[in-house]
C-alpha cells in the first residue's frame, strides 16, 4: 500500500547568518555537528542567539531522509519547513528573503525526485501582496502542491491575525484560485509565557493553536465564502475534536458573539449523513497525527475517512516514528478505510496529477 506522508519538515542544509544581515530578530541558525573524521552527525539549532533544539541528518539530508522512507514504507512526503522559520514577526522583505531560500530549496529537492516529494512553500503572510505574490511562484515557478502557513500570524509589535482576518483571506482566496492546498500548522503558543515546564506549550498550546485556527475560519465564514478552498489543521486537528461540543453550545447559545459573521453551525462543516444515503465529508482536512486509536476513531467519525491524510510530523520526536503504523495496526478499520487514509486522502489533498500507483 502507497503511504504519502503529508506533514513532514525539512531543512536546508545551510542559509545565510540572518541576524547579521538584518541585525538582531529572532532568527534561527544551524551549526553542523561534525564528528572527529568531517562526517556530519547532526546539527544544533539556535532561535536569537539561544540553543533551540538539536536535530538529526534527516532534518536536512534528503538522502538521509530517502532512506528512512524506504525503511518505514513511505512512498511520497510533503515537504514543509520548520514553523520557526515562518518569522511573521519580521519586516516583510526580510521575512519574503527567507521565504524564497526556503521554498528554493525544497523545489529542488523536489525536481530532483518528483516521485518521492512534493513541496509546500513558506509565504511572508504578515504581508498579503508579497504572501500572494510568492504564492504565484511557489505555484506558477516551483510547481509546488502548495503552502503551510501559521495557526495565527504573529506581527511582531502589531496584533496578530487569526485566519479570519481580511487580509488572510485574501491569501486563501488566491490559494484556492491557483488550486493550492493549505496545510496549517501551531506556532508561537498562545500563553507560553505561562507554561514554562514540563514542555506544555508543544503538548497543551500546541493542540489549542490548531482549535484557535479552525474556530476563526468556521466562525469567520471563510469556508462558505471560499468553497472550493482545500484546508487542513494538523495534529488530528488539535483540541477542536474534543472541544466541539462545547464549541457548537456557545454558538447556540451566544449567537450575538459566536455568529457574528457567520452564521453556520461549526457542526455543518463536519461529517454528516448525506442526502442520497452514506455520509457527506467534512469540509476541512485533519492529519492523522493523535497517537492514539480511540482518537482516529473520534476524527473518522467527525470528519470521515476522505479528510483524514496520514501525517508524521517527521522527523520530529512529537512525531510518528513509523508513519501510518498505528492505523495499519487498527484492526477494526477495513481496509478501503486505511488505503483511504494513508494514500487517497493525501493524494487528493496535495492535487497529485497521477496516482503513485501508475507514477
Amino acid at each position: 500500500m502507497d503511504k504519502i506522508d503529508i506533514h513532514t519538515h525539512i531543512l536546508p542544509p545551510e542559509w545565510p547568518d540572518l541576524a547579521e544581515q538584518f541585525g538582531g530578530g529572532r532568527w534561527l541558525s544551524m551549526q553542523q555537528r561534525l564528528d572527529a573524521s568531517g562526517v556530519c552527525r547532526g546539527a544544533s539549532l539556535y532561535c536569537d542567539g539561544n540553543h533551540f533544539r538539536d536535530v538529526q541528518p534527516n532534518c536536512f539530508d534528503h538522502a538521509v531522509r530517502l532512506e528512512e522512507m524506504e525503511r518505514t514504507g513511505v512512498r511520497m512526503q510533503a515537504l514543509s519547513t520548520v514553523p520557526v522559520m515562518f518569522s511573521y514577526w519580521a519586516e516583510p522583505d526580510q521575512t519574503l528573503y527567507l521565504a524564497r531560500l526556503l521554498n528554493d530549496h525544497i523545489a529542488e529537492v523536489c525536481r530532483a525526485f518528483p516521485d518521492r516529494f512534493a513541496g509546500l512553500g513558506t509565504l511572508p503572510m504578515q504581508n498579503p501582496e508579497l504572501a500572494i505574490g510568492e504564492l504565484e511562484r511557489c505555484m506558477n515557478e516551483l510547481d509546488m502542491s502548495g503552502i503551510q502557513i501559521g495557526s495565527h500570524i504573529d506581527r511582531g509589535d502589531k496584533p496578530d491575525w487569526n485566519l479570519n482576518e481580511p487580509a488572510v483571506f485574501d491569501v486563501l482566496q488566491a490559494a484556492a484560485d491557483l488550486g493550492a492546498c493549505v496545510f496549517v500548522h501551531p506556532w508561537d503558543m498562545m500563553g507560553s509565557e505561562q507554561m514554562r515546564r514540563y514542555w506544555l506549550p508543544w503538548l497543551v498550546g500546541m493542540p489549542a493553536e490548531t482549535s484557535r485556527a479552525m474556530c476563526s475560519v468556521m466562525f469567520g465564514g471563510v469556508l462558505d465564502r471560499i468553497p472550493h478552498l482545500r484546508i487542513c489543521f494538523a495534529h488530528g486537528g488539535g483540541s477542536f475534536p474534543g472541544t466541539i461540543g462545547r464549541i457548537e453550545h456557545g454558538f447556540r447559545v451566544r449567537p450575538d458573539l459566536c455568529a457574528v459573521d457567520c452564521s453556520t453551525n461549526p457542526r455543518d462543516y463536519l461529517a454528516r449523513p448525506a442526502p442520497n444515503g452514506g455520509v457527506k465529508p467534512a469540509r476541512v482536512y485533519v492529519d492523522s497525527l493523535v497517537h492514539d486509536p480511540a482518537a482516529l476513531d473520534r476524527l473518522i467519525d467527525l470528519f470521515g475517512a476522505e479528510r483524514i491524510a496520514l501525517g508524521s510530523d517527521y522527523p520530529f520526536p512529537l512525531g510518528e516514528a513509523m508513519p501510518g503504523a498505528m492505523i495499519e495496526a487498527m484492526d477494526r478499520l477495513s481496509h478501503e478505510t486505511r488505503t483511504q487514509i494513508l494514500s487517497l486522502t493525501p493524494s487528493e489533498f496535495l492535487g497529485l496529477r497521477v496516482p503513485l500507483s501508475e507514477g
